[in-house]
């Protein structure tokens, strides 16, 4: 029995846990019972029903107990006499879930016991009894010093728990959050009819559940429980390549609590999923910082929560007072002050106040307070590389000073006469003045500039993982020491012949990593260039404006930041100014840029009434709008958070750069061993020798250098920043162009993409009814068109229906008026029918004629009028139709169209048609579509012949009409299982009933002009309402894949023709690379690989447009902004380029 338990003992301690005490589960006796059925959320697997039905079969009065995951409820038989169904449900709580029945029918008076450190003495005692009894609410209260906690009896509709662990630390004392007990079985061993239990203390009752089980528990099983596992993100700073990101993730995956980890280079960034009972943040940093890099958690701020920096206060009384009055407020949740610092993190209900109101409270106290925004300015020092370039730029110079001079020391003064004699002075017997300054310029270099990758190396070997710096430490030392030795062996030979040193081939390569390091960053700040300025484009301050509520007089108007504009606020704007928020313009018009948010090129009007986005630019009037969405709820921090995470995911053709590097560098350390041991071998061997053999050097050496060049050339960083570089570049194009691509997977999976599905309305259509044609039909009654819509206009005014509207607003389009000046009277509407009504008509501000059939004892202005359906006018109001207006009914559906009748005074009067007209660029992307190799399809609810209509105005031969959401679904699954291989799919729609497709489609794309459900479904989406940006997202995608692919091949290629090049393969006709040349050529190929995706900058948009005389549509041939800068600068010197095709440049 003891060994159970103290095994059980020692996993518990292993996850920094501590046993705390052992019970007894015995069975409860038979009773009296009662039957009751509780509804359960939360339950998600049968560990959950297993938790559920142990921890009340531990409870004694419980004599059955049925728990069903399927309909989410517990049956319960139990003894009333020893349990209540509030008690069951309680128990049930505790265990981690919710019971809402139990939430309705709780009694408000609640009694709840809170631990309490820092009490001393009765008085601290005396001290929080006090405090708690002047408050409404509180019933009694019981503080015990010895148990160091409180109980409290208090009424949950007068004050809450919060505001009582508020006034206990207001007190000066620390409440701290009560852990829950859960019990884990194993087996008896002394007596075997009963089961215990080991409780285990846990910060949540979700944590590692179990049911009663005849075994102990393993230290794998405790690992793969559910535990409370939470996702966050870290900084990482000092990786270089592909080998650190593998470094990384093999020495934490293996980590117990640690669920699984992305490591991003180019963001600098680390997303773990980890379970944060067993492991936080800050410990899986500082298992980052044990591999030998330096990693800080980047704290996730919830949307509800501001920090701020306050000013001014010095004592414990000024943290009391500031929350004392920040409680006062109503909406206040929490607030955590800390003295030493000034930091001050505040929880508030953003649909009662704002940050401003927070901030203006703790002014008013004399406080000044700032908001902290730390993470924004870091991140943005991050993007930009700034802390890398300095660096390197620094270790660059400081190399350069030292290699310069023995770089002429070693290789160029001995070519002199003059030179051979300076370095060959003799200072003692087998030194010589040469070598010694070569060495005592050498170490700084080796040690100073160098200790980097010393550190670095010994961290990442001591995690049994290799990286770069591991063959830059291990090259560069190879060759010190060989040079160091070389000199002692002088010293000590009995000839004292000058030694063969090589401290040029340490300071240089030391050199030309540290030059291209710096160039490399820099290339790497540009690839988010993107990104960095849509960060900056929000300003720093804004002009509020006040009004007087009763005259409409601006009563004050102030400058104040821009984080501290909330929801409803009136802001002026001038011209030149940047829109701080979104919102509406309530006064003035405008025309505003909004080329860096949506990627509209061109400056759109803007008048009262339309919607602005923060970030844009107002370029010419001023104006004042009022907030709707402000903060991080603004469209612009949403397109940063969605380019961000896309550029921080992984493509997932990046695996098989990872998988190469994790193998790459003990590769190449063995092949440079094999290179010295194989020349070693040769050059005892071979007669004559090559030409490298015969300078005036040791064989030693020149196998040396050799085996040295095969180390150093040799580079991981070139095939790492293949895709990372190209997916930042090419995912931050995209929008600037008002394209946003969810991360690498999708951008990956775009680019193959065979088949593509349109929904039909607001997508292909403008998802805006107009009146297309109209036709009256009454010989005996003249009348205008303007009469005709004049009437039918002011009926339809009182209806909500979209065909009416359209009507509507076509009448006062086509009379010039805003409204209708009519007297509208007895108006019915019938459901999928008509309407029906009397109008009266001012004759002096709408025109009329009197020539209608009237009514018995009615004016000549009044009329009754009948709009809707044949049925409802023939059936329900016996109006007769003539019989033509069937075949004029049908001819106009055939295109598309929906037909109102219309009946004046009981007289049939005419036909209005109305339709959903499509988007004048629909044609040509369908056709743009075709000509990539791509199928089109339409999906629709709409009826067969208006589907169809449709589909043939935009070129569309396949149709799936009269579609249930659930349906577009089935048959984007259906296009999915088309061909063997399975085609890719591509769904574009803008409403909820087009999520569950979405979703469903390999690549959901989403216009921007859609429902939020439809944007949180897909995996693009287009920041403007034009259908050709589709076929711009699938462009794009395309080339960004061919770049990736093609410095994949560069670096391939490098990889493998240099490799044997150092190696010496090509010794035998005269081709060597000495080592300095090696380090030049590393340098720059992971430059290379950088600038090659730089060039994905220089996309556009491909232009298509319909050929007239064929009918066919073509990609337009546009200049690329290379050749368009060359005819440029051909035009400044007087001379015109010959005409040519564009060059696919990217």
């Amino acid at each position: 029995m003891g060994d159970i338990h103290e095994q059980a003992a020692i996993i518990i301690e292993d996850l920094g846990m501590q046993e705390i005490g052992k019970q007894q589960y015995l069975p409860s006796p038979s009773a009296s019972s009662a039957v009751i059925a509780l509804p359960v959320k939360g339950m998600s697997c049968m560990s959950c029903v297993n938790s559920i039905t142990n921890a009340l079969k531990a409870t004694p009065g419980i004599n059955n107990i049925t728990v069903s995951l399927k309909d989410e409820n517990a049956t319960v038989e139990y003894d009333p006499s020893r349990l209540t169904v509030n008690k069951i449900a309680e128990i049930i709580e505790d265990c981690g879930f919710d019971v809402p029945m139990h939430a309705a029918n709780t009694d408000p008076v609640k009694t709840i016991t809170l631990p309490v450190t820092g009490m001393t003495c009765q008085s601290c005692v005396k001290s929080i009894t006090n405090s708690l009894s002047l408050h409404e609410g509180i019933r009694t209260v019981n503080v015990s010093l010895e148990n160091e906690n409180a109980t409290i009896e208090y009424d949950e509709t007068t004050i809450s728990k919060n505001e009582i662990i508020q006034i206990i630390e207001d007190c000066g004392f620390e409440v701290n959050k009560p852990s829950t007990a859960i019990a884990f079985a194993t087996k008896s061993l002394a007596s075997p009819g009963d089961a215990t239990f080991t409780t285990v203390t846990l910060k949540s009752p979700n944590h590692f559940r179990r049911s009663f089980s005849e075994q102990p528990f393993t230290k794998s099983e405790l690992a793969s429980a559910d535990g409370d596992i939470k996702i966050g993100q870290l900084r990482i700073q000092g990786m270089t390549c592909a080998s650190c990101v593998s470094s990384i993730e093999k020495a934490l995956r293996p980590t117990l609590g640690i669920r699984s980890i992305k490591v991003s280079l180019l963001a600098e960034r680390a997303t773990v999923e980890y379970d944060s009972i067993v492991l936080s943040e800050q410990k899986i940093a500082d298992l980052i910082d044990a591999i030998g890099f330096t990693a800080t958690p980047i704290k996730q701020q919830k949307e509800d929560t501001v920090d701020l920096t306050i000013f001014g206060m010095n004592i414990e009384a000024d943290v009391t007072g500031i929350r004392r009055e920040l409680f006062k407020i109503d909406g206040i949740i929490s607030a955590s002050i800390d003295l030493p610092t000034g930091k001050a993190s505040i929880q508030y209900d953003k649909e009662t106040l704002g940050i401003r109101d927070i901030v203006t409270a703790i002014e008013g106290l004399g406080f000044n307070a700032l908001i902290t925004d730390d993470s924004h300015n870091v991140q943005l020092e991050s993007l930009n590389r700034t802390r890398e370039i300095k660096e390197w730029k620094e270790a660059f110079h400081t190399s350069l000073i030292f290699a310069v001079p023995v770089f002429i020391i070693c290789m160029i003064l001995p070519e002199f006469e003059w030179g051979a004699r300076l370095t060959n002075i003799k200072l003692i017997p087998g030194i010589y003045s040469g070598d010694l300054v070569s060495l005592i310029l050498t170490i700084p270099v080796q040690f100073g500039v160098g200790k980097r990758f010393y550190i670095s190396s010994y961290k990442a070997l001591q995690h049994g993982s290799a990286t770069m710096d591991v063959l830059i430490a291990l090259s560069t030392t190879c060759a010190f020491i060989f040079s160091c030795l070389a000199m002692l062996y002088a010293l000590c030979a009995p000839q004292n012949d000058k030694p063969s040193t090589v401290f040029d081939t340490s300071t240089m390569i030391i050199t030309f990593v540290t030059f291209g390091r710096y160039l490399e960053n820099m290339a790497k700040g540009k690839t988010s260039a993107a990104l960095s300025k849509l960060m900056s484009l929000t300003p720093s301050t804004t002009t509020i404006i006040t009004r007087d509520s009763k005259t409409g007089e601006v009563t004050s108007e102030k400058r104040i930041p821009t984080e501290l504009i909330q929801v409803g606020d009136i802001i002026k704007i001038i011209p030149g100014d940047k829109i701080p928020a979104d919102g509406t313009i309530i006064s003035g018009n405008s025309i505003v840029d909004e080329s860096m948010v949506t990627g509209e090129a061109v400056p759109i009007q803007r008048q009262k009434g339309e919607a602005v986005l923060g970030g844009t630019v107002n370029t010419l009037g001023t104006f004042e709008m009022k907030v709707s969405r402000a903060g991080k709820d603004t469209a612009l921090s949403q397109i940063v958070k969605l380019v961000e995470e896309a550029q921080t995911s992984k493509a997932p053709i990046q695996a098989v750069a990872d998988a190469v590097a994790g193998y790459f560098v003990p590769i190449v350390i063995a092949l440079g061993l094999l290179t010295f041991v194989t020349w070693m071998i040769l050059s005892q061997i071979l007669d004559p020798l090559p030409m490298i053999f015969s300078h005036d050097k040791s064989y030693l050496m020149v196998c040396l250098q050799l085996c040295i060049s095969v180390i150093v050339v040799a580079c991981p960083c070139a095939l790492g920043l293949s895709t990372p570089t190209a997916v930042m570049v090419g995912t931050g194009v995209g929008a600037e162009n008002g394209i946003l691509i969810k991360g690498g997977g999708p951008l990956e999976l775009s680019q193959k993409v065979t088949d593509l599905v349109f929904d039909k309305t607001g997508t292909l259509t403008k998802g805006q009814l107009d009146v297309a044609d109209y036709v009256l039909m009454s010989d005996s009654i003249q009348l205008t068109k303007e009469t005709f819509f004049a009437i039918v206009g002011a009926a339809e005014s009182s209806s909500e229906h979209p065909l009416g509207r359209a009507i509507v607003e076509y009448g006062k389009t086509l009379l010039g008026i805003s409204f209708y000046d009519a007297d509208v009277s007895n108006f019915e509407a019938v459901s999928g029918m008509g309407i029906q009504c009397d109008v009266v008509l001012n004759p002096s501000t709408i025109p009329m004629h009197n020539q209608f059939p009237n009514k018995p004892g009615a004016n000549t202005s009044s009329y009754n009028v009948l709009v809707g359906n044949r049925k409802f006018l023939k059936e329900h109001h016996q109006i007769n139709i003539p019989v033509s207006v069937i075949d004029i009914e049908e001819s106009h559906e055939r295109q598309g169209r929906t037909t109102v009748l219309v009946a004046i005074n009981n007289s049939f009067i005419g036909m209005i048609f109305l339709s959903d007209t499509i988007k004048p660029e629909a044609f040509i992307t369908v056709a743009a579509l075709q000509k990539m190799g791509i199928s089109v399809s339409m999906v629709t609810g709409d009826q067969e012949l208006t589907a169809q209509a449709i589909a043939s105005q935009c070129g569309i031969t396949q149709v799936h009409a009269g579609v249930s959401p659930n349906g577009k679904k089935l048959i984007i699954q259906s296009l999915q299982k088309q061909s063997a291989k399975g085609n890719i799919v591509a769904m574009i729609g803008d409403g909820i009933n087009d999520s569950p497709a979405l979703a469903a489609a390999d690549i959901g794309i989403a216009l921007c002009s859609g429902t939020d459900i439809a944007m949180e479904a897909a995996d693009m989406v287009l920041m403007r309402n034009d259908l050709l940006d589709v076929v711009a997202a699938l462009d794009l995608s395309r080339t960004i894949f061919r770049r990736i692919r093609m410095n994949f091949v560069w670096a391939s290629l490098y990889n493998v023709l240099m490799i044997p090049l150092a190696m010496g393969i090509f010794i035998p006709w005269g081709l060597h690379l000495h080592p300095m040349m090696a380090g030049a050529a590393m340098a720059a190929s992971s430059v290379s690989v950088v600038c090659s995706s730089l060039m994905l900058k220089w996309w556009r948009k491909p232009i298509w447009e319909e050929n007239k005389v064929t009918g066919t549509v073509e990609r337009v041939k546009t200049k690329h902004i290379l050749l368009e800068a060359l005819d440029w600068w051909g035009k400044k010197r007087g001379y015109n380029r010959l005409p040519q095709d564009n060059i696919d440049l990217v």
